[in-house]
């Protein structure tokens, strides 16, 4: 198989970098047990959430798109829940969901009219007492034939190993990555980090000085971002661009990301917040950062409240040495005028929305550049930089689907109980593609070697002030210890999804403010201060 797909049109073989993951037996199939892993500790570990009801629902509106709730049924992934029931999975907190149905059907028939041809998907996983999470059941739905105002039409899918059914599941899991795949690049990385913080970058340039405290504080987490943008624009979103040519959604990418910040809420890019949001996690003020995790071996999530305490207790130190009370945010003029534009202007589509901070209390001002530096810093390099080792061997996680499921008695059919290999090379991502799709996602892994990371400046004179110095200092050997704590977490045999089946460390939160040497490159690590890659 991996011969095959080496091979450009069956005449002569092409050259494609490898990345870290391809498996020691050279088998292209992931197994249940990394598709697993990947939501927790992949390139896109931000979509996972608790199953909350049975079956999953759909937020779509009934009047527009008929009835989209989920066809997956009890019997359907209780024969492989041990014995365990799903009333009782669900008041355990046992079962979660990669859910990307509702994002996709709007535009799903839009999309299948191109030359792909690919479906909403819903993947149902059961946290098994080991932390894994084990599949159960792939959906995959789509618009109903009649219109999609009368609803969906669905297959479910559920794990086999052996023989068809075996081939059959594998083929599920592509389609369940195709629709991550773009997912991620879209949502995940363009429109969640580079997209969403540009209005900062413009907002604080324009309205505060160089020589104000918020200016000096956000300034580095700014660095080339607009540059950034301004290239990717011209070249990877743009009509005919690389992501055009490389994901599933074609032509149709940057309407279905535009769809999607509709839901978009500043807050709510909070870590903690976003946990609880997902259900993921629960409150708890016994535990350090006021929360409890229901998946403990949840790697991202447990690095990233480490990285989100440590920028906070930074920013909580800063924002009180010049502001001390209430009254002085209030009479900033620069400040109000900077936060007015923001949300005015910049993200002037939501300038109504009732969760904006009102920039009057320092908690309000605090929680604000914790969110902005977060995004800029943490949330983009969990998002970019694992892009290669992780989804760079394009039979594992393919971009686009080019054929649908093939219907028992089809010439497809019998070709994908003859030859699989060769049926799975013709459903996902084409060899020109995958070629074009890698060679981004290498460049966009890659750290500059003039990389500035976080905890880190390029200059020891970024201030004259003594304390808000001394407390960059602290907050920089902070990341330090936690760079210790990550490794120790990893070298723990205890928790099976910081490494997996792979044996890839995931180190993409680790933040590398140790790091002095200037090499960059695909290191796998290290949190950079800005969207600037």
């Amino acid at each position: 198989m991996l011969k095959e797909f080496l091979r450009n049109d069956g005449e002569r073989p092409f050259k494609l970098p490898m990345p870290d993951v391809i498996r020691e037996d050279k088998s292209a199939w992931r197994t249940d047990e990394e598709f697993g892993r990947e939501m927790l500790a992949g390139v896109n570990p931000v979509i996972i959430r608790r199953l909350q009801e049975f079956p999953p629902a759909s937020k779509l509106d009934p009047e527009e798109y008929g009835n989209q709730t989920s066809t997956i049924k009890r019997e359907h992934i209780e024969k492989n829940m041990n014995g365990l029931p799903v009333d009782e999975a669900l008041e355990n907190n046992k079962l979660f969901i990669l859910d990307h149905h509702d994002a996709l059907m709007p535009y799903l028939q839009d999309i299948n009219s191109t030359t792909t041809k690919t479906y909403a998907s819903r993947t149902i996983l059961l946290l098994q007492n080991n932390g894994t999470l084990k599949p159960l059941a792939i959906e995959l739905s789509l618009p109903h034939p009649q219109g999609v105002k009368y609803g969906v039409t669905s297959q479910v899918f559920t794990p086999a190993e052996h023989r068809l059914e075996g081939s059959v599941w594998q083929l599920a899991k592509a389609y369940a990555a195709v629709n991550d795949s773009g997912y991620h690049q879209l949502i995940s990385h363009w429109l969640n980090t580079h997209a969403v913080i540009e209005p900062f970058v413009i907002a604080t340039n324009r309205q505060l000085s160089v020589l104000h405290p918020i200016y000096k504080l956000l300034h580095p987490h700014f660095r080339d971002t607009m540059h950034i943008n301004a290239l990717g624009r011209q070249t990877l979103i743009n009509a005919g661009g690389v992501m055009e040519m490389t994901v599933f959604p074609t032509k149709f990418s940057m309407e279905m990301s535009s769809f999607i910040y509709k839901n978009w809420v500043f807050t709510d890019q909070a870590l903690p917040t976003d946990l609880l949001k997902r259900g993921v996690a629960v409150p708890d003020s016994s535990q350090p950062h006021g929360l409890k995790l229901l998946i403990e071996d949840y790697p991202y999530a447990v690095d990233g409240l480490e990285i989100w305490s440590a920028i906070e207790t930074w920013v909580t130190e800063y924002c009180s040495f010049y502001y001390p009370t209430n009254d002085t945010i209030q009479s900033d003029s620069e400040l109000q005028a900077w936060w007015k534009e923001l949300r005015e202007v910049g993200h002037g589509d939501k300038k109504h929305e009732p969760w904006w901070p009102k920039m009057q209390k320092k908690d309000e001002l605090i929680q604000t550049c914790t969110i902005i530096i977060w995004v800029a810093s943490a949330l983009h390099a969990a998002v970019n930089f694992g892009q290669y080792s992780y989804a760079g061997y394009l039979p594992n996680r393919p971009t686009i689907s080019r054929r649908f499921m093939p219907e028992p008695g089809t010439p497809d059919y019998a070709e994908l109980e003859s030859n699989f290999d060769r049926a799975f090379l013709k459903t996902i991502t084409s060899q020109f593609q995958t070629l074009l799709g890698v060679s981004l996602i290498e460049i966009l892994s890659r750290h500059s070697s003039d990389e500035i990371y976080l905890g880190q400046r390029d200059t020891p004179e970024w201030t004259s002030e003594a304390e808000p110095r001394e407390a960059f200092d602290r907050f920089g050997r902070n990341l330090i210890e936690i760079e210790g704590r990550i490794m120790d977490r990893n070298n723990d045999k205890r928790w099976k999804n910081r490494v997996g089946p792979v044996k890839v460390p995931y180190t993409l939160l680790y933040p590398s403010t140790s790091d002095t040497s200037k090499v960059g490159g695909l290191t796998g690590k290290g949190i950079p201060n800005s969207v600037s890659i």
